[in-house]
């Protein structure tokens, strides 16, 4: 086997790798001798055809395990002599006659191009300066959340005979929606409750029920959003022929120690302490987001390296879909593509440069995800998908692309914690209003 390096500039290499037809007979040979006593072939006894009977039955299949298994053995080989860490998985291209070298009549030849991860190091975040803000909850906070809690809990009782519908009554209907006169899926229901004024529905439907009486039928019009998200539906116009079936009104709870009671608490000051913690639990993110936010921006500025020109390409490819699938914000509309591409090259090099900073401090502290929070992290996702449960386990234990994404998150955040350990961080009060606020606006 010979080994050439063809390119060595900057964080680029390539390599041609070539392999003797002699060097993969003999692989070949090795590989049929493991599966002959498996082999039942009709005329032979188990295990006893002979190797050149099996070379011509097996030799092509079984020569392309072995390209592959070899390529990837190789490219490992390679890498680790030469103390090179990929960026991507490396990308191959045959020179060779790939029928040629199946039947044992060429040697095999191809390139490898791989991108290396860059060698830096990173700043010392030992007392890094830092600010974290922090906020008292306010009482109404908690009283807000009381009722919200009590909204949730309403019960609803049947209006008198005849008596017209009111914001914040429920109804339970039968619809048929038809659009350009004709029946769509999804646009029929029985026996549907909705309540009204809580926009639920498509805008305008429960407007149009308001004064709506228990056995009215009405056809009511509507367009559906253009960013509703069936495709077929977005933007048409629609209508609905409603049956209403009943009228109810809300009933307001009585928040007391019996209505705690009904929540699985003792009382109404325990159900008060429970919210008081949740929330506390949300301040707690608001105040991470915002101190994280500038932990990043101050390893952006201490950092400035050459990054692997694929893997901004990824990054950017995936922001500018999301970006094409969305609306434009009112300060790009009047942008050009080439200026929003650009500054969204921008944020594309910021996540991969501050991704490769927080690998590489993480890399130097021995920072690893243990299994039971990837656990943690694939049972969350199954909790997503009722039913389905072993299917996802299986997705996420079958591709470890699947798994490295949900280990990417888990393991930054851990870093964080490590760097914020390290760090000399003050805290600061700050009005609610001012922590509620997006860390990119506060900037």
């Amino acid at each position: 086997m010979e080994v050439i390096e063809k390119q060595n500039e900057g964080l680029s290499r390539a390599f041609t790798v070539k392999v003797s037809a002699a060097d993969l007979d003999a692989r070949l040979m090795t590989r049929l001798e493991e599966i002959k006593p498996q082999v039942n072939l009709k005329g032979f006894r188990p295990g006893k055809a002979p190797m050149s009977f099996l070379k011509q039955r097996f030799g092509k299949g079984v020569m392309g395990e072995i390209v592959q298994d070899l390529i990837n053995e190789q490219n490992d080989k390679m890498l680790e002599e030469r103390n090179l860490r990929p960026a991507q998985q490396p990308h191959v291209q045959f020179e060779s006659d790939m029928e040629k070298v199946a039947s044992g009549a060429s040697d095999l030849e191809y390139e490898v191009q791989v991108e290396i991860l860059p060698e830096f190091e990173p700043a010392d975040v030992s007392g890094m300066a830092l600010e974290r803000k922090v906020a008292d909850i306010p009482e109404e906070d908690v009283e807000a959340a009381l009722n919200e809690l009590a909204a949730q809990q309403r019960t609803y009782a049947a209006r008198d005979d005849g008596a017209a519908s009111e914001d914040g009554d429920a109804l339970d209907i039968d619809f048929v929606g038809r659009v350009d006169g004709e029946e769509f899926d999804g646009g029929k229901g029985e026996d549907v409750r909705i309540v009204l004024g809580s926009k639920t529905f498509i805008p305008g439907f429960e407007d149009q029920l308001v004064g709506a009486k228990a056995g009215d039928s009405k056809t009511i019009s509507v367009t559906f959003p253009e960013d509703y998200g069936a495709d077929h539906l977005s933007g048409k116009d629609a209508e609905f022929d409603v049956t209403v079936k009943t009228v109810s009104a809300p009933e307001e709870a009585t928040i007391d120690d019996e209505f705690a009671k009904k929540l699985g608490v003792d009382d109404l000051a325990a159900l008060k302490e429970t919210l008081q913690k949740r929330l506390e639990s949300d301040y707690a993110q608001l105040s991470r987001s915002h101190i994280k936010r500038a932990l990043l921006d101050k390893l952006d500025d201490a950092h400035d390296f050459e990054l692997p020109k694929g893997m901004v390409d990824a990054e950017f490819d995936q922001i500018w879909k999301q970006v094409e699938a969305s609306e434009k914000d009112e300060e790009d509309k009047d942008k050009s593509e080439d200026e929003l591409k650009e500054e969204y090259r921008k944020i594309a090099e910021r996540r991969v440069r501050l991704g490769l900073v927080l690998a590489e401090i993480g890399r130097k502290a021995d920072i690893d995800v243990p299994q039971e929070d990837l656990t943690r992290a694939m049972v969350e996702q199954a909790r997503q998908y009722p039913g389905q449960e072993k299917q996802i386990f299986e997705f996420y234990q079958q591709n470890p692309n699947a798994m490295a994404q949900l280990r990417a998150p888990i393991y930054e955040e851990k870093v964080v914690d490590y760097i914020l350990e390290l760090a000399d961080v003050t805290e600061t009060k700050v009005t609610k209003e001012e922590l509620m606020k997006d860390p990119d606006e506060t900037a």
